[in-house]
C-alpha cells in the first residue's frame, strides 16, 4: 500500500476509534493499540509532508504556535438569553410565548453548562472555523486550539448539510479538573480556581499542544443552517448526533410550563450528581418557525429563557468601602471583603450599586455580611448578620467629594447614583473614555489594551482620544514593557483604525445614551458628523427610534467646546466622519416609512438578506406584527398565527417576488 493510501486508512480507523470511544463510550482497542495507530499516521505525515490536512487525527496532539488570534465577525450574532430565577418568571415567558403564537407548541429543555460558548462551522463535512462568543457580534478564531479536543469531531459522518454552524459550551469534567490541579500544585504552580476560568483560559493559549494536554470536552446544543430543513430543534441536534457530535443525552422535550418545572425542580437537586458543573436550564421553543414567529429583542431570542439556579451564598467581613469613578463620572461603592470561597472563586470584592442600596442594607465596615453571585457571575451583597454587629459601630455615611479629583459630587433628580461633574480633568472619566474608545465594538485598536493607555497617561503622553492619533513609536519605545515589536503593534494600530467606518467612530465618542444602534441610527439618516452636529432637538427627535432623552444629550455634547476642539483633531487624524460613499450608492430611500416583518423559508435570499435589503433601501425590520406593521413577506413554511394576525389588523401580505418588485 502506498504512503497516500495508508495515511488515508489510519485517518479513517483513527476516526472511528475516536468516535467510539469519546461519544459512544464503547472502546474498540485498547489504549495502547490506539497509541501505536496514532505514531504510525505521525510518522508517515512528518515524511510525507505533501499530504498534510489540517483535519488529520493527528491534528489533535497540537503544537502549532498562534500568538494572535483574529477577531472575526460571527454570520449570526451570539445573542445572550434573558435570565430569570423564579416559577412565576418561567409561568410569566409562557403566557408571553401564548400570546403569539395561538397553535399548540413544545418546548425543549436543556442543561446551562458552565463553560464558554463555542460556534463551530463545518463545510462540506469538515471542521472549517472556530469562534469564541467575544462581544456577540464578533469573537476570536480558536480553530486550532479546539481541533486538539477529542469529542469535537474534525470529520464529520453521514449526511450533514453542505454548509451549517453548530453552538455549544466547551467545558472540564470535575475529575478533569481536579487531576490537572493536583499535578499543577505538584509542580509548584498556581491551581485554577474553577472549571469555567480553566476552559477559557486554555481556548486562548498560544501553544496547542498545551491546550492538548488540558481535560476539554464539549457539548454542543444549537443547529444553525441558512435554511431549516428540520422544523424542530429537538430532531436537528438528534440528527446532529447522527453526523458525530457530543449531543446531551438529558436534554428533553416538554409540551406544557408544568413539564418544564419539573424538569427545572428535578435538576436543581440532581445537578449536584453530575461529572461537571451547570449554572440553571435553558428553556427553548422547539418549532424553527414558531421561533421566527416570536422573534428577537435587541440583546436576546423572545422563544429561548434561562433559568438561573439560585445562587450560592457565603458570609464574610466587610473590611472596608472603597468608591470606583467610571468613565461617565458614575460612583460606584465597592465592598472590600475578607476573602471568601464561592461558587468556586476565592471573592475578595463585592459592588453595593449605590447610595441607596447602601442605606437599605444598613452596611457598615466590620459587619458580617451574605454574599451572593448574581447570576452566579458578580459578586454582591444582599444582607447583614445585625446579631453579629458591633454595638459601637458607625452608620455609614456616603462621600461627598470625587475620591480621585476631590470635586463635590452631584445626585441628578430621579437618578440613583452620584457623579462626580469634573469630565474634564479627572483621571478615571479621561482614561475610561480613551478605553471606550479603543474597544471591539467601537475603534477595535490593535495593541492597546487598559494598562497601556494607563501608561501613556501617566507619561502625558496622551489627555483625550485624539493624541493618540499624534502618538510616534519614539515616544513610546521607552516606556515599560515596551519593546520595539509591541510599540510598532500599538501605532500600526492606531493607523489602521482610521478605515473604521463612521457609525463605530461617533459610538466611540462616548455620547451618552448613543450606544452601537443609535449610533448607526443617527450616522445613516445624517451621513456625516457636520450635519449631525448642526441639528437642532426637533429634527433629532423625528429620527428613527431617537427620543428627546437621546437627542438632548447629543445636543449637548457638541455645545461643549472641548468636544469641539476634539473634533477638529479627528479630523486631522483623517478618522472616517462620514458614510462612505459606495455604501451610500447603494442605499435608497424607496421604502422609507415602511415596516417589515419577514417570515418562513424564501427560494431567492435567506431572511438575513432579505433585512438587509430592507435597511438598505430605506425600510425598518420589526420582529412582530402590529398596527404599524406595513407589510409582511411571508415565505414558505411561515405560521399560521402570524398571517392570522396579520389579515386581522388589515396588514398587507405579499411574497418574496412582490417584495422584489416593490424595489422597483
Amino acid at each position: 500500500m502506498d504512503a497516500a493510501s495508508r495515511i488515508q486508512k489510519l485517518r479513517t480507523e483513527i476516526e472511528s476509534h475516536n468516535h467510539a470511544y469519546y461519544l459512544l463510550d464503547v472502546p474498540i482497542i485498547s489504549d495502547f493499540e490506539f497509541d501505536k495507530l496514532l505514531e504510525e499516521l505521525l510518522l508517515l505525515e512528518s515524511e510525507n509532508p505533501v499530504f498534510f490536512d489540517s483535519n488529520s487525527p493527528s491534528q489533535r496532539v497540537g503544537g502549532t504556535v498562534n500568538k494572535n488570534f483574529e477577531t472575526v465577525n460571527h454570520k449570526r450574532p451570539m445573542l445572550s438569553l434573558g435570565n430569570t430565577y423564579s416559577e412565576e418568571d418561567l409561568r410569566d415567558f409562557d403566557k408571553r410565548v401564548q400570546k403569539i403564537i395561538t397553535e399548540p407548541y413544545t418546548y425543549v429543555c436543556e442543561l446551562k453548562y458552565d463553560g464558554t460558548s463555542i460556534s463551530l462551522q463545518y463545510k462540506n463535512g469538515i471542521l472549517h472555523q472556530a469562534l469564541t462568543r467575544g462581544d456577540g457580534t464578533q469573537g476570536d478564531d480558536v480553530t486550532f486550539n479546539v481541533r486538539t479536543i477529542n469529542t469535537i469531531p474534525l470529520r464529520l459522518l453521514g449526511n450533514p448539510p453542505k454548509e451549517f454552524e453548530i453552538r455549544g459550551e466547551i467545558f472540564m469534567p470535575h475529575k478533569g479538573f481536579d487531576a490537572m490541579n493536583k499535578e499543577r500544585v505538584e509542580l509548584g504552580l498556581e491551581p485554577f480556581a474553577n472549571p469555567r476560568n480553566a476552559s477559557s483560559g486554555s481556548l486562548k493559549m498560544q501553544d496547542s499542544a498545551v491546550v492538548a494536554k488540558r481535560p476539554l470536552d464539549c457539548f454542543l446544543y444549537h443547529v444553525l443552517e441558512d435554511e431549516n430543513t428540520i422544523d424542530s430543534h429537538y430532531l436537528k441536534l438528534e440528527e446532529a448526533r447522527k453526523w458525530g457530535f457530543k449531543i446531551p443525552t438529558e436534554t428533553k422535550t416538554h409540551d406544557t410550563i408544568e413539564g418544564v418545572l419539573s424538569f427545572v425542580a428535578f435538576w436543581e437537586k440532581e445537578r449536584k450528581n453530575l461529572p461537571y458543573d451547570i449554572d440553571g436550564i435553558v428553556i427553548k421553543v422547539d418549532s424553527s418557525i414558531q421561533q421566527e414567529e416570536l422573534g428577537f429583542t435587541a440583546k436576546s431570542p423572545r422563544w429561548a429563557i434561562s433559568y438561573k439556579f439560585k445562587a450560592e451564598q457565603a458570609e464574610t467581613v466587610l473590611n472596608k468601602i472603597t468608591y470606583q469613578v467610571g468613565r461617565t463620572g458614575a460612583i460606584t461603592p465597592v465592598a472590600n471583603l475578607q476573602p471568601v470561597q464561592l461558587a468556586g472563586t476565592l471573592v475578595k470584592r463585592a459592588s453595593l450599586h449605590n447610595a441607596d442600596q447602601i442605606a437599605r442594607l444598613d452596611v457598615r465596615v466590620g459587619d458580617t455580611v451574605y454574599v451572593e453571585k448574581g447570576g452566579e457571575i458578580i459578586p454582591k451583597i444582599v444582607g447583614v448578620a445585625v446579631k453579629k454587629r458591633d454595638l459601637f459601630s458607625q452608620s455609614t455615611l456616603y462621600i461627598t467629594e470625587c475620591p480621585e479629583c476631590d470635586t463635590q459630587l452631584i445626585r441628578k433628580e430621579g437618578e440613583a447614583q452620584h457623579y462626580c461633574p469634573n469630565d474634564k480633568a479627572c483621571p478615571p472619566q479621561i482614561k475610561g473614555k480613551i478605553e471606550h474608545f479603543i474597544s471591539r465594538k467601537a475603534m477595535n485598536i490593535d495593541g492597546l489594551g487598559t494598562e497601556t493607555i494607563d501608561q501613556f497617561f501617566k507619561e502625558s503622553l496622551i489627555s483625550n482620544v485624539a493624541d493618540l492619533y499624534f502618538l510616534t513609536k519614539e515616544q513610546i519605545l521607552p516606556l515599560d514593557r515596551m519593546a520595539e515589536k509591541s510599540a510598532s503593534k500599538a501605532v500600526l494600530g492606531i493607523l489602521e483604525s482610521k478605515k473604521i467606518s463612521f457609525e463605530r467612530v461617533l459610538y466611540a465618542l462616548g455620547i451618552r445614551y448613543v450606544g452601537v444602534t443609535v449610533a448607526k441610527k443617527l450616522a445613516y439618516h445624517y451621513q456625516n458628523l457636520d450635519a449631525l452636529k448642526s441639528a437642532d432637538l426637533e429634527h433629532l427627535t423625528k429620527v428613527d427610534e431617537i427620543g428627546g432623552r437621546i437627542a438632548q444629550s447629543v445636543l449637548n455634547w457638541f455645545q461643549v467646546e472641548e468636544n469641539k476642539v476634539l473634533i477638529n483633531r479627528l479630523v486631522e487624524a483623517e478618522l472616517k466622519l462620514e458614510i462612505d460613499g459606495a455604501i451610500l450608492a447603494d442605499r435608497t430611500h424607496i421604502l422609507q416609512g415602511k415596516s417589515f416583518v419577514i417570515s418562513g423559508v424564501f427560494i431567492h435570499h435567506s431572511r438575513d438578506e432579505l433585512k438587509k435589503i430592507i435597511e438598505q433601501n430605506g425600510g425598518k425590520n420589526t420582529a412582530s406584527i402590529s398596527k404599524m406593521t406595513s407589510f409582511l413577506v411571508a415565505g414558505d413554511k411561515m405560521g399560521p398565527s402570524k398571517r392570522e394576525k396579520a389579515e386581522t389588523l388589515g396588514v398587507s401580505i405579499i411574497s418574496e417576488d412582490e417584495f422584489i418588485e416593490l424595489l422597483k
